[in-house]
Parts: structure tokens; C-alpha cells; sequence
């Protein structure tokens, strides 16, 4: 695959964008299965993003079944393509489109469900949790409730990717949509957004000291205090 079709992203919601964009050059350059695309380095270069962007859209291509991942230098670098993604990220978006009609108090009762476990799971696996920490410094930041927002799902999703299991991590980033709109109704009633930085900072600790328990309790009062008429203990 050349790079000479590839065009840099928007700077807002580069983990749609970097999708939107490798299924374009796979239908546009006849790319078939066994193919293989730039490496992470490469392609973050040619579309402008981050390298952790394509990393994400990466890893939610591979759960999709689109790609394979490949470790290797030169020639040898970058994911294979298994299948065409038409199928796999039409049903990502019908997933979208289905997710907003739900009521709040559904998405929210989700969210909760999965983030008591990925907190917990965080915890025992003592990740890297860089991540976490640069979603903290870029919510501290933050110039608007939707640059907050754009930060804390980072965040979120991050402490999805930590807990090892990669269909929770993709059902999170799925999620991503229907959240978006509920967090930043929450940023601005709220206002002041240290109490949340507090609660942020509490899981991060929780997870850096390996607590499942106060991992779990830290994200249960988060949500609790962000969406305090839908979300109860």
C-alpha cells in the first residue's frame, strides 16, 4: 500500500476517522486477504494522528476480525488484512445507531456494570498505566466540558484496554457515542470538574496499588457523582 492516498484527519475524534480512513484505502488500493498495511509508525505519520489512534483502531479491526496483528521490523511490520471490513464495521455502527435509542438509565447501568469490573480486573494486572495518567493531565487541561469529555472517555477506554480483555475494551469503545453526549450534559451541570479529577485520580491509584476493591469502589462513586439520577450504589 502506498502512502500517497492517505489524508491527514481531523483532530477530533481521531479513532473514527483513522477506521473511516483504513477502509478506504483497503476498497480504494484492492487490498484482499493476506495483504499487508504500513506499519503503526507509518500510518500514524501519513494521517497526521497519534501513534496511539491507529494503535486503537488497530486493536478494534483485530477484534472485528478485519485484521491480524503482525510483530516484526521492515517488511515485516505492520497488521495483515483477514477480510474486507465492510460487514464487521457496518455492524459497529448499526451498534451506534441502536445504542442511541436506548434510554439514559440503560447506558448508564452498562457503563456502571463494566467499569466495576474493568477497574477490579485493572487492579490485579497492574498494566502500564501511562494512558491514564496523560487522559488526567489533558482533562486538567481542558478548555471546554467537550475537550473534558473528548479526555475522559480517553481515559475510560483506557482503563478498558487495562483490564486484558479485549471484547470488554471494544464493547467500551462502542459504547463511546451514546456516552459522549451523557458526559457532557454531566461536565456542565456540574460545573467544577475537580470533584471528578478526584475520582480519577483515586482509580488511577487504586489500579497503581493493585486494590481491585477501591478500584471498584472509586469508579462506583465517579459515575455516582457524574450521574447522580441514574446512578445509584
Amino acid at each position: 500500500m502506498t502512502g500517497t492516498g492517505w489524508q491527514p484527519v481531523r483532530k477530533t475524534r481521531t479513532f473514527e476517522d483513522v477506521l473511516a480512513q483504513v477502509e478506504r484505502r483497503i476498497a480504494e488500493d484492492g487490498l484482499t486477504a493476506g495483504d499487508r498495511l504500513p506499519a503503526e509508525r507509518q500510518l500514524a505519520e501519513q494521517l497526521g494522528v497519534s501513534r496511539s489512534s491507529v494503535r486503537e483502531a488497530m486493536r478494534v479491526l483485530e477484534t472485528l476480525g478485519v485484521v491480524s496483528s503482525q510483530v516484526g521490523r521492515g517488511p515485516d511490520a505492520g497488521a495483515v488484512l483477514v477480510s474486507k471490513p465492510d460487514a464487521a464495521l457496518t455492524d459497529l455502527l448499526r451498534l451506534h445507531l441502536g445504542l442511541a435509542s436506548l434510554e439514559p438509565r440503560e447506558v448508564i447501568d452498562t457503563r456502571l456494570m463494566i467499569e466495576r469490573w474493568t477497574a477490579a480486573r485493572a487492579a490485579l494486572t497492574r498494566p502500564d498505566v501511562s494512558v491514564l495518567a496523560e487522559a488526567i493531565a489533558g482533562m486538567d487541561r481542558a478548555a471546554s466540558p467537550e475537550e473534558f469529555v473528548e479526555h475522559d472517555t480517553a481515559f475510560h477506554c483506557a482503563l478498558a484496554e487495562a483490564s486484558g480483555n479485549r471484547l470488554i475494551a471494544a464493547f467500551m469503545r462502542s459504547l463511546r457515542d451514546s456516552l459522549r453526549r451523557y458526559a457532557v450534559e454531566a461536565v456542565v451541570r456540574l460545573g467544577d470538574t475537580s470533584g471528578l479529577q478526584t475520582d480519577h485520580r483515586r482509580i488511577l491509584r487504586a489500579v497503581l496499588e493493585g486494590d481491585p476493591d477501591e478500584a471498584t469502589e472509586a469508579v462506583t462513586a465517579h459515575l455516582a457523582r457524574a450521574y447522580p439520577d441514574l446512578c445509584g450504589e
